[in-house]
């Protein structure tokens, strides 16, 4: 039994690119250090910065719109420049903005380099993921992309833990560390990955017939739009609910830090092996639609129940389920519908999306939560997640009837 076990973890790991590896191995070490942006609601809403739940939410949102707008011009960067170069600037300015917000008092000073902070960390994510994909090949791609998670996620728990200790004792710790592993995440790639592999891609006239504009899709369009409204509720987890555990249910930072370390680690000891089972036997869709259903159903555990401890990590295995069905077919994808040339643009578009929900998703659950009461906001919660999940489906009907057109179309001619 144990042999056929590790048998099956060494096959899902076997297959990607050294390059893959490298890729994962300097996010682990970016990741390791994420503890500012879980930690900033409660931080702000602290005895020390004494700023409402609203407040907090609006600087959440800040953090968000510097995303939208980060991305879309390092889509059209990446495009034009290589993923590269894009990938060694974000995460060297990312590290030193993290590190002079730490040293912000005033509430206008925190929002204008939290827009800035967003606006050159975000930028990252599009030549990232740009990268992954040129590094993986079509019948390892999903795997490739779920290796950088595991790598996210196994960086994630660190971060969480050690933040959640680092937290109580003093939360400038937090922006030091996360600042540093930034730089140093900077510097590993710059040695790691020889710019010679920059993926600079061409216009190929070939590329260009098969795929135009990424705003001419208009599945890919509608997919963009759930994403948006899944990740707004997504956000929750690291925004609104780490401050009603800590304000309204009185849980401890170092708790908080332990679900938050919880959920990392599940993903990295489960989802590879989950992937490599699941990869190419449904369609994409089939599998985001379940997973998002299952994130649904951990929040209304917190509307239906009074939650303890046990009820806490019960939700966070729930949501992980859903998250690990869901997020890496997300990935497949949207890159099933690109081609060379326009990798970035839809990366981008992609990674708007997420940026979009950040932007409204923490400030509308932060209002909801202050003038309508923390079950409201659980209740809205799960049915956005329910309805998004039906679109999913709906959408992936969608795709199979104009599927059906094309081929009987074929056939007649």
């Amino acid at each position: 039994m144990v042999g056929k076990t590790f048998q099956l973890y060494k096959t899902a790991y076997q297959g990607l690119s050294r390059e893959t590896w490298w890729l994962s191995f300097v996010m682990l070490i970016n990741r390791s250090g994420t503890m500012v942006v879980p930690f900033l609601t409660i931080y702000l809403t602290s005895p020390a910065m004494n700023y409402t739940i609203a407040e907090a939410g609006i600087v959440m949102g800040l953090f968000g719109l510097g995303a939208i707008a980060g991305a879309h011009i390092s889509g059209k960067l990446t495009d034009k420049f290589g993923f590269y170069p894009i990938q060694i600037i974000t995460l060297a300015g990312g590290g030193v903005l993290f590190i002079v917000l730490g040293m912000m008092k005033t509430y206008p000073l925190i929002c204008l380099f939290t827009f800035l902070l967003s606006f050159v960390n975000e930028a990252f994510r599009p030549a990232n993921s740009t990268a992954i994909a040129f590094y993986s090949k079509e019948h390892n791609r999903t795997r490739s992309y779920s290796l950088n998670r595991l790598a996210i996620n196994l960086g994630w728990a660190f971060g969480n833990a050690i933040g959640g200790i680092l937290a109580s004792y003093n939360y400038q710790l937090l922006f030091w560390f996360d600042g540093i592993t930034n730089i140093v995440a900077a510097f590993l790639m710059w040695f790691l990955l020889s710019p010679a592999n920059n993926g600079r891609t061409e216009k190929r006239k070939d590329d260009t017939m098969k795929q135009g504009s990424v705003y001419k899709d208009r599945i890919y369009l509608w997919f963009v739009l759930l994403v948006m409204v899944f990740a707004a509720c997504f956000f929750q987890m690291f925004t609104n609910l780490s401050a009603y555990y800590r304000n309204e249910l009185h849980f401890s930072e170092k708790f908080i830090g332990f679900l938050g370390a919880m959920n990392g680690v599940l993903i990295a000891i489960f989802e590879m092996v989950l992937i490599f089972k699941l990869e190419s036997r449904r369609s994409n869709l089939f599998y985001i639609s379940r997973g998002v259903l299952l994130c649904g159903l951990s929040y209304l555990l917190l509307a239906f129940f009074t939650i303890g401890h046990a009820w806490a990590i019960a939700m966070v295995l729930t949501i992980t389920l859903g998250e690990m069905l869901s997020m890496p077919f997300m990935n497949s994808f949207w890159i099933a519908r690109t081609r060379s040339h326009n990798r970035g643009e839809y990366a981008a578009l992609y990674t708007i999306a997420w940026a979009s929900a950040q932007t409204f998703g923490p400030v509308v659950g932060a209002f909801l939560a202050q003038y309508a009461g923390y079950t409201v906001l659980w209740w809205s919660v799960g049915i956005c997640f329910f309805l998004v999940s039906f679109g999913y489906w709906q959408l992936k009907k969608w795709i199979e009837k104009q599927s059906a057109i094309t081929t009987d179309l074929y056939n007649e001619s």
